[in-house]
């Protein structure tokens, strides 16, 4: 409570979605081509969201640097093949690639925005707490020096660790005297993205938010997407996991959509469009992220980025079986 702006203003909430955060990335980019992207009082992101949420923070100026990180990207700028003693691969590259990106001209450019009163937050999940961090990371910034861009950079790293795929980050704490390593993973661990703690989000809570409009993106689809799953361990959980988030992003949508009209704040939610096909030959496919760059650039500048409440669920006809053999392609 203590973090947040003296001032309401509009907020920006972007969620997990691995290598689909390249339709955020692409909405944000039509959005300012538009004239319509605002400046958020609030940026918070979780997963792909967290490696989005310092560019659109640090203002139009990185569109350019944003519109690069989701549209030229491979699967080799992320992780390398090959099992550690905790992941299924190792993401050295990934590690790399913030130090070349997230720079100490963009910590200062965060820096200047933090001291003139607006907030960017970043959620990991420590494992050790079982619980969610919200990390102030433009007060980090403001700190400023190496040990304030390792921690910025080392966060980042956490919130978009998936657990078992990827290693998680550890981060030096002190506490009671002792200093130690506490283990940090994704954020998603702890929901799709992040609006306000879990208390204040109760129905029970009469907490409003201190924000004059709610910008959520989501960076996935919403819809039911048929396909045979192969009888294969990776096919069994990559099926099971995308049902889990895209079940958890649809439940947080609500609860959102509630509190800010508890709270009378404008809602405002954008997802990947279910008329979007556009095949994917594997994990990190440049042509595929680049074809989900422009189609949310194209709706980022459209008449109307955004609607006014959830997607709504899927109907009866959307949930009757499917005939496998006219189901198109499976995995």
């Amino acid at each position: 409570m203590d973090a947040l702006p003296s001032k309401p203003g509009p907020w920006l909430v972007l969620s997990s979605g691995g290598e689909d955060g390249a339709f955020g990335a692409g909405l944000l980019n039509g959005l300012n081509a538009s004239g319509k992207r605002p400046e958020y009082s609030v940026v918070t992101g979780v997963s792909a969201g967290s490696l989005i949420a310092p560019f659109a923070f640090a203002g139009s100026a990185y569109d350019d640097a944003l519109r690069s990180a989701f549209t030229n990207i491979t699967a080799a700028d992320v992780f390398e093949a090959g099992a550690t003693p905790e992941s299924f691969v190792d993401t050295w590259p990934l590690k790399q690639l913030l130090a070349k990106e997230v720079t100490p001209a963009l910590l200062a450019d965060i820096a200047t925005q933090h001291r003139a009163g607006r907030r960017l937050f970043i959620i990991t999940t420590n494992l050790d707490a079982q619980r969610s961090v919200i990390w102030n990371m433009g007060a980090i910034a403001a700190h400023g020096g190496d040990d304030a861009l390792n921690l910025f950079r080392t966060v980042l790293l956490a919130s978009s660790s998936i657990p078992g795929a990827f290693p998680p980050a550890l981060i030096e704490v002190e506490s009671n005297g002792k200093r130690f390593a506490e283990m940090h993973v994704d954020g998603g661990v702890g929901g799709q993205f992040f609006l306000a703690p879990a208390a204040l989000m109760s129905p029970m809570s009469d907490y409003r938010l201190p924000a004059t409009q709610l910008y959520v993106v989501v960076n996935s689809g919403l819809a039911p997407d048929f396909e045979v799953v192969r009888q294969s361990t990776p096919s069994i959980l990559t099926q099971s996991v995308g049902l889990a988030v895209q079940v958890d992003t649809r439940l947080m949508l609500d609860r959102a959509f509630v509190v800010a009209k508890r709270s009378n704040v404008g809602f405002n939610v954008a997802s990947i469009p279910p008329t979007f096909n556009a095949p994917s030959r594997g994990p990190f496919d440049t042509e595929y992220m680049r074809a989900l760059f422009q189609t949310g650039y194209d709706l980022g500048n459209s008449a109307t980025p955004f609607s006014a409440e959830p997607p709504r669920y899927p109907g009866s006809s959307a949930t009757q079986s499917v005939d496998p053999e006219k189901a198109g392609a499976t995995r």
